[in-house]
């Protein structure tokens, strides 16, 4: 366990904050002023210190300041009065948080949980930043072009921080694995990271979903239920599309963010939590304001330190990184001997595509690729036309609606304008089923569905008449 230090010339606030450190497994010693402080720490440096901003003879500042004595001593300062010009101006000098007076019990347990050496951090950030300087990932992350530098840059600067980031960029570039990233590296790294798709949850429970419930609290709510907020005390809270939460929420959602309380959904009971917000969107976040999509305060208050993310058709040569890792991922999950490798026209034909939908639609081509590769090669036969060719012929008052490429010489299938989608999805499954000579995984790899689905649509297209 770690060592902490407090600084306070209240003896009975020192002898309460000590307590709780000690209770919490961690040695701890106290001073009344910055000459007896100076004295602990050159006795025994800290892990942690606590330091009072006002004492008898000068500011904590003047403590925090000097870097020499501290070295790699995390620093949280204690103050009567939180002020935001108080925060910045401690978090700019090197202070990782600030504890308000009197201090939460729980707040301060969940800082000592987070407990670790700012070289050990830095240990684990150099060996990162090694590896992927050797094989291009850092992380869960893979890249080497000069867009994706700088966002390795801007994680390993904020993840050591407690500041809000917000990740923007287009659908299916990694946003969730940058939140990762930053979690990773960060000091609430043996704590909960939970991640939560805004947009994928009902509008009618997301309230519920985020922050909880009672028993009876509504139809359905037959036991208390614990929100995200409270799943991920201590680590990190990964909201994804947060443009899509309800206005309402949005305002509670502020709350916490301002005050590190909540109520459940049925309660009046407040619920403290110390969890860090990383936010994410596909959209543009000022657009969303002045659409009135998203309140303008909670964007200030999620946007402290934006990481944009690059699409992928700017990232170069980081397209054949990726699916070579695919590739890798393929032959571990399905356990085979030998490692299909890509032709080089195959990589040609890959790094030719724009990729509208980002590393989500490579992921998808290399598996269809894969499944369809005879031998252990892996040709350009079934993957995407590079974009120019791309393009879907449009007739009135009928759609051709073929495959995006014909190497197979699959047939085209007209279908009348207005026909329904439900109809169109039947039509093109049967009739890819019969040019397959019903073989299932050809069909589901030809349509890029699982084999689940496949299952269940042709089950379901056998109760229905001709």
């Amino acid at each position: 366990m770690g060592h902490a230090l407090v600084v306070d010339d209240d003896a009975d606030s020192a002898h309460v904050l000590a307590a709780l450190v000690s209770r919490e497994g961690h040695s701890v010693s106290t001073a009344g002023d910055i000459a007896s402080a100076k004295r602990c720490v050159a006795m025994q440096a800290p892990d942690l210190l606590l330091l009072d901003l006002h004492l008898p003879d000068g500011s904590g500042f003047e403590l925090l300041q000097q870097s020499d004595l501290l070295g790699d001593t995390e620093i949280v300062l204690i103050t009567g009065q939180a002020s935001v010009e108080t925060s910045i101006q401690a978090l700019r000098i090197g202070a990782a948080d600030y504890l308000v007076k009197p201090v939460n019990p729980q707040h301060l347990k969940g800082l000592l949980s987070r407990l670790l050496r700012p070289s050990a951090l830095r240990r684990e950030l150099d060996r990162i930043t090694e590896q992927w300087r050797e094989t291009g990932r850092f992380g869960q992350l893979i890249g080497q072009s000069e867009p994706m530098q700088k966002v390795y840059q801007q994680i390993a600067r904020v993840a050591g921080t407690s500041v809000a980031v917000f990740v923007h960029g287009e659908s299916g570039t990694g946003k969730e694995l940058v939140a990762r990233a930053v979690h990773d590296l960060s000091r609430r790294r043996e704590q909960p990271f939970l991640a939560v798709n805004c947009g994928a949850l009902s509008p009618h429970l997301i309230e519920s979903e985020i922050f909880g419930h009672e028993k009876g609290s509504f139809t359905g709510a037959d036991r208390q239920h614990r929100g995200f907020f409270e799943r991920a005390h201590g680590g990190t809270l990964f909201l994804d599309e947060v443009t899509e939460m309800p206005p309402e929420l949005q305002v509670k959602l502020l709350r916490v963010l301002e005050t590190g309380t909540f109520m459940r959904v049925g309660s009046n009971d407040v619920q403290q939590t110390d969890v860090r917000v990383i936010a994410a969107t596909n959209r543009d976040a000022h657009q969303a304001v002045a659409r009135g999509v998203l309140r303008e305060d909670l964007l200030y208050r999620l946007n402290v330190f934006p990481i944009g993310l690059p699409p992928l058709r700017e990232r170069g040569e980081d397209v054949l990184l990726l699916a070579d890792d695919f590739l890798r991922q393929l032959q571990e999950q399905e356990d085979t001997a030998d490692l299909k490798r890509l032709t080089e026209d195959a990589r040609r034909r890959l790094l030719a595509h724009t990729w509208p939908g980002n590393v989500r639609e490579l992921r998808n081509a290399i598996q269809r690729a894969w499944v369809m590769a005879v031998g252990s090669t892996v040709t350009e036969e079934w993957l995407p036309q590079p974009a120019a060719a791309d393009a879907r012929h449009i007739a009135a008052p009928s759609v051709q609606a073929a495959r995006d490429d014909h190497a197979d010489g699959a047939p085209s299938l007209a279908i009348p304008v207005g026909t329904p989608l439900s109809e169109i999805e039947r039509r093109v499954i049967l009739a890819t089923f019969e040019h397959c000579k019903h073989h299932k995984e050809r069909t589901a790899a030809m349509l890029g569905i699982s084999m689940k689905t496949l299952y269940n649509k042709l089950k379901d297209y056998q109760r229905e008449p001709d």
